[in-house]
């Protein structure tokens, strides 16, 4: 199955109204198939310790985990400290990642090589209002060879897995207000959903580069969200555009 036909399955599933443990199976199994056998989507907090309002879900080693909280590396943790920074993904092995590093982050993060926890990609997790601490979905790869495609579908189903669980956490009781998307910002969405830029988005549907732009900040506004990834997954959620339907682009470099 392509990786985007997988992410359009885990998030179909999703829907449905499963439990914490199906759920993180569903996503465990979509992940392996993607190519990435290991998987952390934590809050930022103490795993073994986590307060009422932190989402947990994760695969490490047991091992791993145990001797993480009781040496509390997440004080230090160079990957959440990272992700605390920016809301782009970024690469373990990535120079602007690696260079700030001390030498306990460093040798953390050999530790982690160790337990089979290396060529990590991470995925750092916009916060709400209502969140005490920040949130991230790590994924661990099993071949320096994966592809493009694959990366940018383990992104659309972490994020997609971090709000859903976030949600059912919560905002279990409160009531969300409809939202309805125009067909242009349908349109314009589907090819974020592809990689496309906002002048490629112009190029295809035969409009402005500025008006193409302006779509996707509405659909943005109207999403209540502030990334182009965060509109995808969540028009995907909505049901307002399908993610398995979008022809697939050559280059998912401009996704973000």
């Amino acid at each position: 199955m392509e990786p985007f036909d997988l992410a359009q399955s885990f998030i179909e599933n999703s829907r449905k109204d499963l439990p914490a443990t199906a759920l993180g199976e569903a996503f465990r199994v979509t992940l392996e198939n993607l190519g990435f056998p290991y998987f952390a989507c934590c809050s930022h907090v103490d795993p073994c310790s986590p307060p009422s309002d932190a989402v947990m879900l994760y695969n490490y080693p047991v091992s791993w985990v145990t001797a993480y909280s009781e040496r509390r590396l997440h004080e230090i943790d160079p990957v959440m400290v990272h992700a605390e920074r920016t809301l782009v993904p970024f690469c373990w092995d990535a120079p602007d990642f690696r260079s700030p590093l001390s030498t306990p982050q460093s040798d953390m993060l050999a530790e982690a090589r160790s337990v089979g926890l290396s060529r990590g990609y991470t995925i750092p997790m916009r916060r709400r209002r209502t969140a005490t601490c920040g949130a991230s979905c790590s994924v661990i790869s099993d071949s320096s060879a994966i592809s493009a495609y694959n990366y940018f579908a383990a992104q659309l189903v972490c994020t997609f897995l971090y709000e859903r669980l976030l949600d059912d956490l919560l905002l279990a009781h409160d009531p969300r207000p409809a939202i309805s998307l125009t067909p242009r910002e349908c349109q314009c969405l589907e090819l974020v959903a592809e990689g496309k830029s906002d002048w490629a988005i112009g190029q295809i549907l035969r409009i402005s580069e500025h008006t193409a732009h302006r779509h996707v900040e509405n659909a943005k506004r109207r999403l209540g969200v502030t990334t182009r990834s965060h509109a995808v997954v969540r028009a995907s959620q909505l049901r307002e555009i399908s993610v398995g339907d979008v022809s697939r682009a050559d280059s998912v470099s401009d996704f973000g």
